[in-house]
């Protein structure tokens, strides 16, 4: 399929890198405008069901009545992001998903915690433009209170990251990671 035949999203979900000057770049702001709107109003609510009902409107993916959001929580697209059975996610939580974020069943996500799937490059003419990688935090893992994920990172199975860490490699299964940039602190069940 050429260029002309892909959204931006797809584009740049197949590893492009789209400047801002891009002729698509409208459907993002299109996009996250509609985003902006259900997150004002599940911003101001306090009803569970009403929150993951706009969650799920968010995301275009029925949220489980087992998964609990507290908010205020941020999201700029929504529809690039899965959620699983009995996740729990605490205040002010960040989600750049236009790379794919997936929370696996049984996650535990602190407050201030940012997932992000998005980034500039490093050389300055070209620092306007958009990259993407996905994001992963697999079944039962815990994200301490003010983590950062970065693009392109999985957090293993049963893994823990320490309050404030920021992670820019992977996570092995079973394992504490804390520091910037985290490291593996402990192996679990040794």
């Amino acid at each position: 399929m050429n260029q002309a035949n892909r959204d931006i999203f797809e584009r740049l979900q197949s590893g492009e890198s789209v400047p801002y000057t891009d002729p698509q770049h409208k459907q993002i702001a299109d996009a996250g405008a509609y985003t902006r709107k259900l997150i004002a109003e599940l911003n101001t609510s306090a009803d569970v069901d009403h929150i993951r009902s706009l969650l799920s409107e968010i995301t275009g993916t029925k949220i489980d009545d087992s998964t609990i959001v507290f908010p205020p929580f941020h999201i700029n697209i929504g529809k690039f992001t899965r959620i699983g059975k009995n996740v729990f996610i605490n205040f002010s939580c960040t989600c750049l998903d236009m790379g794919g974020i997936t929370i696996e069943d049984d996650a535990l996500i602190g407050p201030n915690v940012s997932l992000l799937t998005e980034y500039h490059p490093l050389e300055p003419s070209q620092r306007k433009a958009l990259s993407v990688q996905p994001v992963r935090i697999k079944r039962n893992a815990w994200l301490g209170a003010g983590v950062t994920i970065l693009p392109g990172v999985t957090v293993g199975e049963n893994s823990v990251v320490a309050a404030g860490a920021v992670v820019s490699k992977d996570v092995p299964d079973n394992t504490v990671v804390g520091g910037i940039p985290a490291k593996v602190m402990k192996n679990l069940g040794e």
